[in-house]
């Protein structure tokens, strides 16, 4: 039997709805981040969505030292937990150091441990240590079958709120593909597991200075890991992706999530 993993009214795992974690990839403004965050809520509550918050305080891995960042983690901390208490929204970022874990896990619901990071000892068992909620992204290196060693790092704190994500597998150069196999596989580690369909269609360093993707194809693998059975969905959003400061190839147009949803929800409920 897996796992349930509840953050505030939302619950993750088998038996459970089909959750949905959402937002820009990083917060560009305060104004804009929560204008993205009351229309998710506002489609959340809408179609009876079980919803998770997400953005971004420093995106630490961009490709060109020149590429936008974030507001750092201070005014990003200060957004989310505004839009935590505005809407009443659990809320998910990702951490970059063993210093930002216990300042990020005293306002956000869920840590998010970064692919290019899950094989740090240190930093791994510090997120459990948090006592917070740990979705940890596979690595594009990473085979799903050795992501039990990653939980096995976790679960050696006491802690056992883990969510596992797929995000793509490195397939040559500047490629990933997502190999639905790996969403069985990881559900028989006993987590709830959520599959990231817009990083799942990314090109990491495509465009030389930056990331590339083609964010047509992440409503097709959502539906595809919906077919399959997972646990929560993963979709990054903005109203204009390709104005995006971060990852915009990839993104789904915040007006087409409702009518997404609505697929994703029916193919969970056959699956």
């Amino acid at each position: 039997m897996k796992k349930t993993v509840t953050v505030k009214d939302v619950k993750f795992g088998e038996g459970h709805p089909l959750a949905l974690i959402a937002g820009p990839c990083v917060i560009e403004s305060r104004e804009g981040c929560l204008a993205i965050a009351e229309q998710m809520v506002k489609t959340a509550k809408m179609l009876n969505i079980p919803y998770v918050f997400k953005a971004s305080y420093d995106k630490a891995n961009r490709t060109s030292i020149h590429s936008f960042r974030g507001p750092g983690i201070t005014k990003g901390l200060e957004i989310l937990a505004e839009i935590k208490e505005t809407f009443n929204v659990p809320v998910l970022t990702d951490v970059h150091t063993i210093e930002e874990i216990k300042i990020a896990a005293e306002v956000v619901d869920i840590i998010q441990l970064p692919a290019f990071l899950i094989r740090q000892t240190d930093f791994v068992v510090a997120a459990g240590e948090s006592g917070a909620v740990v979705n940890v992204k596979k690595a594009q290196f990473v085979a799903p079958w050795d992501m039990k060693n990653v939980v096995k790092k976790i679960e050696e704190t006491g802690n056992q709120n883990i969510l596992l994500t797929e995000r793509g597998v490195s397939f040559g150069y500047n490629t990933l593909v997502a190999d639905m196999r790996s969403l069985i596989i990881m559900r028989e580690l006993g987590y709830p597991v959520i599959f990231d369909a817009t990083h799942s269609v990314q090109s990491p360093g495509g465009q030389g200075d930056s990331s590339g993707g083609d964010g047509r194809f992440a409503p097709y693998l959502a539906r595809a890991a919906a077919a399959v059975g997972v646990d929560g969905m993963f979709i990054e959003t903005h109203p204009d992706p390709a104005n995006a400061l971060s990852d915009g190839p990839n993104m789904i147009p915040l007006e087409q999530m409702p009518s997404l949803w609505r697929k994703l929800d029916a193919i969970d409920k056959i699956k």
